[in-house]
């Protein structure tokens, strides 16, 4: 592993995306952005989608990151500029059970991953959402992940341990 300075984080909901960004982000003493604070506003309202591909750009442009989410527009810039891409390519069971939790967890408050004003609560719409692009959205992460340069240090992670493993690597650096 070289020394990152740029790193792309992927997944579906409830995959670990925030989490292991901010631990990285902690780690490694790299800045952290949430696609959820470029995607909402306070009061869940979205931003315009050319407000949040500028916000993207404005956060690719930087000379350090760890960025977690979608945006998928932006993504072959932000691929560009990345160091390291990170795919957590969880089961649907893990990601369902872990967006419950944290639901439960944060219910009536904004999680650290989402702006302020924007307390967690249960969407049924989200869930469904959830469901709906569960194999659409691996196909888009996939072929993003293999379409990333040969020379990219790139990771496709499928369960904990091998997030586990990733980190403690990092940490040995």
């Amino acid at each position: 592993m070289k020394a990152e300075k740029r790193i792309m984080i992927i997944g579906q909901p409830g995959s670990g995306k925030s989490t292991l960004a901010r631990v990285l982000g902690n780690l490694l003493s790299l800045p952290v952005f949430h696609i959820d604070h470029i995607h909402w506003q306070a009061g869940w309202v979205e931003r315009p989608g050319p407000e949040k591909d500028r916000l993207c750009f404005e956060v690719h442009a930087k000379d350090s990151w760890i960025f977690e989410g979608g945006r998928s527009s932006t993504w072959p810039e932000r691929l560009e500029r990345a160091d390291m891409l990170i795919w957590l390519d969880f089961p649907l069971s893990v990601r369902a059970y872990r967006v419950f939790k944290r639901t439960v967890q944060y219910h009536g408050r904004s999680r650290p991953d989402l702006p302020e004003g924007c307390p967690e609560r249960f969407e049924l719409e989200f869930t469904k959402w959830i469901w709906d692009t569960r194999k659409s959205g691996q196909v888009r992460m996939r072929n993003l992940y293999d379409s990333a340069p040969a020379d990219l240090e790139k990771y496709w992670l499928r369960n904990q341990p091998q997030v586990d493993e990733l980190v403690a690597a990092m940490a040995e650096q």
